[in-house]
Formats: structure tokens, C-alpha cells, sequence
């Protein structure tokens, strides 16, 4: 396993708060779990960093559901 070079305070600047940047990144994982096409250049075989690694990259953003 390689090391995850994801900084944690840009994740938190691209999201805004914690629990933004955990529903995103759950929602993005589970797009990426079911087959969606990774946004990053260097694909990753674990769809949690890759989807951690597109929020940092601002290629993935929360948007709230609509109830």
C-alpha cells in the first residue's frame, strides 16, 4: 500500500466543513464503487482516496440534496 499525500487542510478550504467533506466524499465514493470514471490522472485502486483525491483537486464540490 502506497502513501496518500491528501492534505487535509485543503480538503477542509475546498468543502468548508467537516461534514461536507465526509458526505462528498461518501457520495463520490460510492459513484466511483458502481463503475462512474475517475476525475484524477493517476487512477487509484481504493475508490475512498480517489474520491479524497478529487475533492482536493476541486474536481468533485457538495451540493445539498433535494428532499
Amino acid at each position: 500500500m502506497g502513501k496518500i499525500d491528501i492534505d487535509l487542510e485543503t480538503l477542509y478550504e475546498k468543502t468548508g466543513s467537516i461534514y461536507k467533506l465526509v458526505v462528498t466524499a461518501a457520495r463520490r465514493a460510492t459513484e466511483l464503487n458502481v463503475g462512474a470514471a475517475q476525475l484524477t490522472q493517476d487512477q487509484k485502486d481504493n475508490v475512498i482516496v480517489a474520491a479524497l483525491q478529487e475533492i482536493s483537486e476541486g474536481k468533485v464540490s457538495f451540493k445539498p440534496r433535494k428532499s
